[in-house]
């Protein structure tokens, strides 16, 4: 008979939350030298063109000071010792799927989007 270990998921020694989850918003370095920014998979920026890959998030919605926009042409790999604190706010499923169909219209140019 096997035994079954359970798993015991570690609380991220940066705050007192969970691991990063699909959603949430961080503030985190990124660069060199290292400068910081809100990160949601990818980087939020304060500034953005409207595009197939760019996606507008109003402060209502984020919790930040201000407009913030989703580059989906911009990603990058970000190592968890890069993330800082925690955001209150998580975006919904369904602007998640728009994120990832803005990443995806990044590399795909068949991609739906509304404004083609």
């Amino acid at each position: 008979m096997r035994r079954r270990s359970l798993r015991v998921q570690r609380e991220s020694t940066l705050t007192n939350s969970p691991l990063p989850r699909r959603g949430e918003i961080w503030t985190a370095t990124l660069g060199n030298p290292p400068i910081r920014h809100w990160v949601l998979i990818v980087p939020l920026s304060s500034s953005g063109p409207e595009g197939p890959t760019v996606i507008q998030l109003p402060p209502g919605e984020t919790g930040l000071p201000g407009p913030s926009f989703v580059k989906g042409h911009f990603i990058q790999v970000l190592a968890k010792g890069g993330l800082l604190t925690q955001e209150r706010r998580i975006l919904s499923g369904t602007r998640m799927r728009e994120v990832v169909l803005a990443i995806r219209r990044s590399f795909d140019p068949d991609a739906p989007w509304p404004g083609k």
